[in-house]
């Protein structure tokens, strides 16, 4: 067994046991801390996020490798 998959068995059983309302509490305030956002994005950058995430499921988009080879022709012009 991963060190891992053993803490989490082991945390789990220490959660089970405990009686603490304070320790389950603080516990509970560090795993709504850890889901949230990494970033606060301004609502600007959310409704571009959202824009881009539309497009790529209209299939508006290119392929990175499109896009330098592209770049590659276009450098060989100048």
């Amino acid at each position: 067994m991963d060190s891992t998959s053993q803490l989490k068995k082991n945390l789990i059983s220490r959660i089970k046991e405990s009686k603490d309302v304070n320790f389950l509490s603080a516990l509970q305030t560090i795993f709504d801390a850890s889901e949230q956002e990494l970033y606060q994005l301004t609502a600007e950058q959310q409704s571009s996020i959202e824009i881009s995430r539309s497009e790529l499921q209209e299939g508006k988009f290119r392929k990175n490798d499109q896009v330098i080879s592209e770049l590659r022709e276009w450098l060989q012009k100048k």
